[in-house]
């Protein structure tokens, strides 16, 4: 089961459509026992970070952080990537997942925010999110907090400054951009995700 976690903050109809179009059964849930069931968990977002408190007070953090334990493929999309990171700055008091330790800040001082619209990705050749997927291919942003490049970064967007577009770590993985807006790109992207077998 593929499970897509709905914390009132995410653009869940375009996903779930965009995931049927990639040949997925997707089953929208807030329920933690329905998250530990699941084969695949997506955590989709748009809006303000302090939205992922949601998933905190409801269990659903402590219910993702298991099965990731346990080696299922996970996908935070938009804010559901920046959720990955120890914090936001947008959000102090909110703590993230932290499976990365760095922390997500807005864009530098004198750049338009938010970044809204299509732009390019660097991609790593050896990421398993972009197999099949050309280098400088665009997707479409919409975002004014951005996470820092990592070790775990595998695709990069310059908007005034380097950031992370895309991070892998294990069956951890996440885009800042939205596959579900991004044509055939992010259909490919989603593909990957539900393709992707762990070893």
């Amino acid at each position: 089961m593929i499970a897509v976690v709905d914390y009132k903050a995410g653009n869940l109809t375009s996903v779930m459509k965009s995931l049927r179009a990639a040949g997925a059964d997707p089953q929208l849930t807030d329920d933690p026992a329905a998250v530990l069931r699941a084969d695949r968990i997506i955590l989709p977002g748009v809006g303000h970070f302090a939205a992922t408190k949601f998933l905190e007070e409801q269990g659903l953090k402590t219910a993702i952080r298991e099965r990731i334990a346990a080696g299922v493929p996970f996908l935070g999309i938009c804010v559901g990537l920046q959720w990955l990171f120890a914090g936001s700055t947008e959000a102090p008091g909110t703590p993230g997942l932290a499976a990365f330790p760095e922390t997500c800040d807005r864009f530098a001082p004198g750049k338009k925010v938010p970044h809204v619209g299509w732009n390019s990705l660097s991609i790593r050749p050896e990421s398993r999110l972009f197999a099949g997927i050309s280098n400088n291919s665009y997707v479409y942003f919409t975002h004014s907090w951005r996470a820092p490049v990592t070790n775990a970064t595998v695709a990069i967007t310059e908007y005034g400054e380097p950031f992370t577009a895309a991070v892998e770590r294990a069956n951890i993985m996440g885009v800042q951009f939205h596959p579900e807006k991004s044509a055939d790109t992010g259909l490919r992207v989603l593909k990957n995700f539900l393709e992707w077998r762990p070893c």
